[in-house]
């Protein structure tokens, strides 16, 4: 009983101790972990002034893209690389790091007046900055706005240029309205008056010539009279004027803007070939580059040649010329001796008829062929179908010649993309004979004043005015007939070959129907290019 009794106090003091320190173990955790945990607002060593965030302040700025300078405050006024931020200005705050900048382009929004910081990232390490640093930035900051204001000043505003460049641009549409105005009221005083009754009045060198004499180098010789040895150069200036207006001026750039993609053609006989040659020459002067105008072909203009196509490579258009004596189909017949004699078909169009088709402004003509031998005396020439005449009026073949024409161009013609001129006849000044009979005209250095010629006008143009009022095709009668009575000393007479020596020209053979270039047909390309401009106004 004593051993037992003796060892159960010794149980509990022992159970008692264990439990003790367990107590004391679990209330020592409790505690360091509860003072842990509270740190520092229940630390028994807080007190009541904040500690400073040992971490700068952060500045929330958009990034913008890096400026190429490699001056820190310099301003980008290169327009090639603005992008539409304007007024954007980058300071460094550190100089020894100009280059340190780190953005990214694709967040560039375009912001306006943005403004970035570099900063050194070697001295924000361990760098404890508070409200000092805040200040000390935006000093900077305050610093380079100061010091960037004048380059800010001297860069050209875009909103001004912008401003500026609208204005030269309302300048030049001003600047053009005006001359479209000014040639539109021209224009307008044209309406109602006859173009072709006037007068030719002396120029005195102000418009014409409307290029020199052998300054072109697409005048045929036979029509070249200054070079053949013409001293008189006074029929070289006399311009037209219809009786109660005036012609606009001449205006060859004008012309070639519009004819611009388009293709001019002239197709008719030699005196058709006469007013091409003056086109092409009148044309020319409107071209800076002359080298730009050329025939496609290579080939020079001859009397031998009956097509031509020059090239305006500026405009991208083409003046071109098909030779047609009558408009209606030339051909040939075997007689009884085996030999072939020629034939007109005056119910067939002319076989060159194919490249008419894709002309934009097509100028004919057709009229001295009909005055001269087989076609005037008109036995065994003249044929419809298969039957030739074996005597038939010359007139009368005009007139269903004409018709045959006429028909072609309503049929082939459409009159929303082509326009179609037809050149009246041209006045021949003959005096004691014919062009193969001793006629002549030399000596003639005054336009006609007065006399019946003044007044002629022959039967063939009564017959072409008929045919073009019957067409259902409008056609722009260029009626040149009176103008040219007019013109005697227009011709080329006896200076239609060369003769620079001065010696002595035979005048058995004179011609009295072309004209000389400069001359007479320049007007004829004038009168076209005012009707182009009455077909714009209307």
């Amino acid at each position: 009983m004593s051993t037992s009794s003796s060892s159960f106090p010794r149980t509990i003091v022992s159970y008692t101790l264990s439990t003790s320190l367990f107590i004391v173990f679990f209330l020592c955790s409790v505690f360091l972990f509860t003072r842990r945990a509270l740190e520092p607002s229940l630390s028994p060593y807080q007190t009541d002034i904040p500690l400073p965030d040992p971490r700068p302040p952060p500045l929330h700025l958009p990034p913008i893209d890096p400026l190429p300078s490699k001056d820190a405050d310099a301003v980008d006024t290169n327009p090639k690389e603005d992008k539409g931020d304007d007024d954007v200005v980058a300071v460094n705050t550190n100089p020894k790091d100009a280059d340190a900048v780190n953005t990214n382009p694709k967040e560039d929004k375009g912001d306006d007046d943005v403004v970035t910081v570099n900063t050194n990232p070697k001295e924000d390490q361990g760098d404890s900055r508070g409200d000092d640093d805040v200040v000390a930035v935006n000093a900077k900051l305050k610093a380079a706005e100061d010091s960037d204001g004048a380059e800010l000043a001297a860069k050209p505003d875009p909103k001004d240029e912008g401003a500026s460049r609208n204005n030269n641009e309302e300048s030049v549409v001003e600047e053009k309205n005006a001359e479209s105005a000014e040639q539109q009221a021209v224009v307008e005083k044209l309406r109602g008056c006859d173009l072709y009754k006037g007068s030719w009045v002396k120029d005195d060198g102000d418009e014409y010539p409307l290029y020199q004499a052998g300054s072109c180098p697409y005048v045929d010789e036979a029509f070249d009279c200054q070079r053949n040895g013409r001293r008189d150069s006074d029929y070289l200036n006399w311009r037209w004027k219809p009786d109660g207006c005036d012609l606009p001026r001449f205006n060859a750039t004008d012309f070639l803007v519009k004819l611009r993609g388009k293709s001019l053609m002239l197709v008719g006989d030699s005196m058709n070939r006469n007013q091409f040659e003056s086109m092409l020459c009148v044309l020319r002067e409107g071209l800076s580059d002359k080298s730009r105008m050329y025939e496609v072909h290579g080939h020079n203009i001859t009397k031998g040649r009956g097509y031509f196509v020059f090239k305006f490579e500026d405009y991208n258009c083409t003046v071109e010329f098909v030779r047609s004596h009558f408009l209606v189909r030339e051909g040939v017949r075997a007689n009884a001796q085996g030999n072939t004699n020629p034939t007109l078909s005056i119910d067939r169009i002319d076989k060159s008829n194919a490249r008419w088709k894709r002309a934009n402004i097509l100028v004919f003509n057709t009229g001295h062929w009909w005055v001269h031998g087989k076609t005037a005396r008109g036995k065994n020439y003249y044929k419809e179908g298969d039957f030739i005449y074996p005597k038939f009026d010359a007139t009368e073949a005009y007139r269903r010649a004409l018709k045959t024409w006429a028909k072609w161009i309503d049929q082939n013609v459409n009159p929303q993309k082509q326009l179609v001129f037809y050149r009246g006849y041209s006045s021949a000044h003959f005096r004691g004979g014919d062009w193969d009979s001793g006629g002549s005209c030399n000596g003639e250095k005054e336009p006609v004043k007065k006399g019946s010629i003044l007044d002629s006008y022959p039967l063939k143009m009564k017959i072409v005015e008929e045919a073009i009022k019957e067409m259902q095709v409008p056609v722009i009668l260029l009626n040149v007939t009176k103008l040219t009575n007019f013109r005697k000393d227009g011709h080329p007479s006896i200076y239609g070959k060369p003769n620079m020596d001065g010696k002595k020209v035979s005048s058995r053979k004179q011609d009295c129907s072309h004209w000389c270039l400069p001359g007479v047909p320049d007007v004829w390309n004038h009168l076209i290019y005012v009707s182009l401009l009455l077909q714009a106004q209307s």
